[in-house]
């Protein structure tokens, strides 16, 4: 006799789920419609985007980050698609839309494969086999590359910056002059480290004002900071500055313990009043002793003490954000004090000038000149507010690449040329391996495709014949330097010409989007509890979560 059971119910009513193949479908789906927004603005030739958001604000950008976060995706899949860019842009700073772009058909020729019987379990092995073959193929044919090689890191400046609609050719080149003079100046070489190169982009400032032109962008020896001098009595600019960095209030604190001062008289108010006023003299005379002539205080400095610090000729900037008083100390040399008692000459920073100066009508502060600094600013103008913005992003992808090339100590051809390379070399690789596993390997190497077939898509190129020229330059001895020239819309070999990648940012983002594709083709059922309760029951029960 047949038993009927009650369904048990697990979740709540309004929840939804996906599973099996709709589950790895709608993913697929969701992460292949995110690379596709940002497919077309691979390149020196490719397009710019227009984000509004809620409120009004305009964002126009080229930069594949910037586009992810300003889109607010909702979907779970597209989020991690996102999450890419981010990790690719806090590692690496540069390559954010090659990450995207690869996962993005990474996922799509799996979905393929799904769609033949292919096991998802199958298609992660040959993905993580090739990931892996990818990453010592890139080490053997990346070349080498020290802070010497200025030709190169400028080269690798400028390839970064390309997609970036900013500037002319000339105004492109100097910006991609003072990128490299910055890099070099905070890099450093640590024993500890092997004597690796490491640099802390943290220590490159860059500080934007619309206004001038792009070309006058400059690179301040020193740091800017965006205050101006407290006391209209203190000199505007100061030669052979020597700088006190003070991290407490030059006032008389109020005391935290409940307290109670009783005056009965106008004498004992009087008297109360002096003593205030003698205490902030003798601080002031402390500075004073010490021998400094500029001070840098990251709180606040109060009326009478500005007034005997502008008498005694002390040039002084308060409420100084605490990161950029870290960036002054390595850039002068000097200490950060905590106390005026027992400060030292030694204590103090030394720059060549302190100078207010009046930029778009606003006064900051700018400490230049310094000898040997280990924090420097690029100061970015631009004409309007989104191309200052814009020319900011294309200076942070390219100071992001050039590091990235002296710490890794290695450079790729780009253009696609690489991309291409791996192609060949991961086609002849499945072979080697056969079983299924093979198919995903060249799946994986079809996705690599992906970044020439863009470039010359978004230049205007045949897309059919640039990757038939490619496939067959690339099958010739001579032939692996070969990639899209955008700029002049045809297939060319580009070691001579100087595009330049970073090895390490190749590395990334193939190893970001594996891991991605790697995680999406893992879920098959998605489980979404975001319903209200009592909302009514979806169409077809529960989603298939009971039990008879």
């Amino acid at each position: 006799m047949a038993q009927n059971y009650q369904p048990i119910f697990i979740l709540p009513e309004g929840s939804e789920r996906t599973f099996g193949k709709d589950a790895q479908r709608t993913n697929i789906a969701a992460a292949k419609a995110v690379a596709e927004t940002v497919r077309t603005t691979l390149g020196p030739k490719g397009m710019d985007k227009m984000l509004v958001s809620d409120l009004g604000d305009i964002v126009i950008t080229n930069d594949g980050a910037t586009i992810l976060e300003e889109m607010n995706v909702d979907h779970p899949a597209a989020k991690l698609m996102v999450e890419i860019a981010k990790t690719q842009d806090k590692e690496v700073g540069d390559g954010t839309t090659t990450s995207v772009v690869i996962a993005g058909n990474l996922l799509k020729k799996a979905g393929e494969l799904l769609d033949q019987d292919v096991h998802p379990t199958t298609v992660i092995k040959g993905y993580e086999l090739a990931a892996k073959k990818a990453e010592e193929t890139l080490m053997r044919l990346s070349e080498k590359i020290d802070e010497k090689d200025d030709k190169a890191l400028t080269q690798i400046a400028l390839v970064a910056m390309g997609s970036k609609g900013v500037g002319t050719e000339s105004e492109k080149a100097k910006l991609a002059a003072v990128i490299v003079k910055a890099v070099k100046q905070v890099a450093e070489k640590k024993t500890e480290n092997d004597g690796k190169t490491v640099i802390d982009n943290e220590l490159i400032k860059i500080e934007k004002k619309a206004g001038g032109e792009v070309g006058d962008t400059e690179l301040i020896e020193g740091v800017l900071v965006d205050k101006e001098i407290v006391h209209s009595g203190m000199p505007k600019a100061v030669k052979d500055a020597r700088i006190l960095l003070l991290d407490s209030a030059l006032e008389i604190e109020k005391t935290e313990i409940d307290a109670k001062i009783e005056i009965t008289s106008p004498e004992q108010m009087d008297a109360f009043l002096k003593q205030e006023e003698k205490m902030l003299r003798t601080m002031v005379e402390n500075i004073a002793k010490s021998g400094a002539n500029v001070l840098f205080c990251q709180k606040g400095i109060d009326d009478l003490a500005q007034h005997y610090l502008a008498k005694s000729g002390i040039v002084a900037v308060r409420r100084v954000k605490k990161s950029d008083m870290e960036k002054l100390s390595r850039a002068t040399g000097g200490r950060i004090a905590s106390s005026l008692e027992e400060l030292k000459p030694e204590d103090l920073g030394n720059a060549g000038q302190v100078q207010e100066r009046k930029i778009s009508g606003e006064s900051m502060t700018f400490v230049e000149r310094c000898k040997n600094p280990k924090s420097v600013t690029i100061f970015v103008r631009g004409g309007t507010d989104h191309v200052v913005s814009e020319v900011e992003r294309a200076v942070v992808d390219s100071r992001g690449a050039v590091s990235s090339a002296l710490e890794s100590g290695k450079y790729v051809i780009g253009g696609g040329s690489i991309e291409m390379e791996l192609s060949k070399v991961l086609n002849d690789y499945a072979t080697e391996i056969g079983g299924r596993e093979q198919l995903a390997i060249q799946a994986f190497a079809e996705a690599l495709e992906s970044i020439p077939k863009t470039l010359a898509e978004n230049a205007g190129m045949d897309v059919i014949d640039t990757l038939v020229t490619l496939r067959n330059k690339h099958k010739q001895a001579d032939g692996k330097f070969y990639g899209v020239d955008v700029i002049n819309g045809k297939v060319a070999e580009l070691k001579s010409t100087g595009i330049f990648e970073p090895e390490k940012v190749k590395k990334q983002a193939i190893s970001s989007a594996t891991e991605t594709a790697r995680l999406i083709l893992r879920i098959d059922d998605i489980i979404s509890s975001r319903g209200k309760s009592g909302g009514g029951m979806p169409p077809g029960g529960m989603g298939g979560m009971g039990e008879e």
